[in-house]
């Protein structure tokens, strides 16, 4: 039995972990990309956490999400950079 209901109602709060190698070359790719489709991300809304090596870091980011859309075109931009090991 297919049941097309949808698994999420917008908005709502998301969060979003990014993963990449750690250094200003991760960052100064995704915080475009984040600025881009969370136009309301507010003060305080990412955080960062390094890897026990420090070569990775992970962002969390907390917004609200518009649209199944936005979080659609969110994701496939960011999978796209090499710099981005994972987005979750």
């Amino acid at each position: 039995m297919h049941n097309s209901a949808p698994i999420i109602s917008f908005p709502c709060d998301y969060r979003l972990k990014v993963i990449g190698v750690a250094g200003n070359e991760f960052e100064s790719c995704v915080i475009p990309i984040l600025s881009k489709y969370i136009p309301n991300l507010k003060e305080g809304a990412i955080a960062y956490n390094k890897s026990r090596s420090d070569k990775y870091v992970a962002l969390t980011i907390s917004f609200n999400a518009d649209s199944k859309e936005q979080l659609d075109q969110l994701y496939r931009e960011l999978t796209t950079q090499s710099q981005v090991l994972m987005a979750l």
